[in-house]
């Protein structure tokens, strides 16, 4: 029986002429991962991020911690090892590896799972939790005995050019995703119009303003295929200080609240006819399951802006040198 997973994000940024390079070191990691024991569950995204670097990740769900552990030794930490080629291109992987009491998913149409929903055989089926505000924490196993409160201060160490960020204990990941791939016509254009602009408005404030609200980080992301085209598809992967802060974003927020009512707009006039899929996986992660590690990167990239002192930020961090 599953006890522990691994959700691995495997990210490569560039500007300029790199491109090239930044898709051969994505192209030799697939093939690597192509390989790997226990057949991990591969996904491709892009993004262009606050400084304007693109950014491609291989995301990565593994249902064997030891599997991941024996290829990562061998192979996965090779990814930000030094040096990188150039200045404007940047190497980094940010690894959960959460009890299966610490995630939940949840889905609109369960005949096309996404993310870590990839990895079980059947998934449960319809449930009670879901409709209302604080559902999230309820479908959490662990938030019956815990109240997923943080502690720590995200802090950093450096091996030589590579910094690992060390963030909180009870760090929250959520990823939250459509896909419209089956829209067309007039549901095609409301989605398109109505929905998703309000939606690309909320990311980019998390992603630029989210700080202060307990936000380290966002990303809004397009879903690739084998074959780097972008797909229907997109998703927001957050990175948040707690549960309790993304809560209170999502409850009350005006920019949560603009997406809520965009999507129940939409969804009102379609009605059962709407073929928009939804589905998101949240994580609390404990100190010990996580691991973030940068080579190259810029200081808003990921987790590394946690410790970043940009203006307005609310939260603290420490720098320890050990090497």
């Amino acid at each position: 029986m599953t006890t522990r997973v691994v959700m691995a994000y495997f990210g490569v940024q560039w500007k300029g002429d790199n491109q090239g390079v930044a898709s051969e070191a994505v192209a030799g990691l697939r093939r690597q991962l192509a390989v790997a024991p226990g057949s991990p569950r591969v996904e491709r995204a892009h993004y262009l991020d606050e400084r304007n670097f693109d950014t491609d990740i291989v995301i990565t769900y593994w249902s064997s911690v030891d599997d991941f552990d024996r290829w990562f030794t061998q192979l996965g930490s090779q990814w930000t090892t030094p040096p990188p080629p150039t200045d404007r291109l940047g190497f980094f992987v940010e690894i959960l590896r959460p009890a299966v009491q610490r995630f939940e998913t949840l889905f609109s149409a369960t005949d096309r799972p996404e993310g870590i929903g990839c990895l079980g055989p059947t998934l449960s089926g319809e449930i009670r939790e879901h409709g209302y505000w604080g559902g999230m924490r309820d479908r959490l196993p662990i938030a019956a005995a815990s109240a997923l409160e943080p502690s720590g201060t995200p802090s950093v160490t450096h091996d030589g050019r590579r910094t690992r960020v060390h963030a909180v204990d009870n760090l929250c990941l959520i990823r939250s995703g459509q896909d419209w791939t089956d829209a067309d016509g007039d549901e095609r254009v409301l989605y398109l119009t109505d929905v998703e602009p309000v939606l690309r408005t909320g990311m980019n404030f998390l992603r630029d303003a989210g700080r202060p609200l307990g936000c380290f980080a966002n990303r809004y992301m397009t879903v690739l295929s084998d074959d780097g085209d972008p797909l229907d598809k997109t998703f927001g992967m957050s990175w948040w200080r707690s549960l309790g802060d993304l809560e209170r974003w999502a409850e009350s927020h005006p920019t949560h609240v603009a997406i809520f009512g965009a999507a129940l707009r939409y969804l009102s006039t379609l009605g059962p006819a709407a073929t928009l899929r939804l589905y998101h996986e949240v994580t609390v992660a404990a100190a010990d399951e996580q691991f973030f590690e940068y080579l190259g990167c810029h200081d808003e990239t990921g987790m590394l802006a946690s410790t970043s002192h940009r203006s307005g930020a609310a939260l603290d961090s420490e720098v320890v040198e050990t090497s």
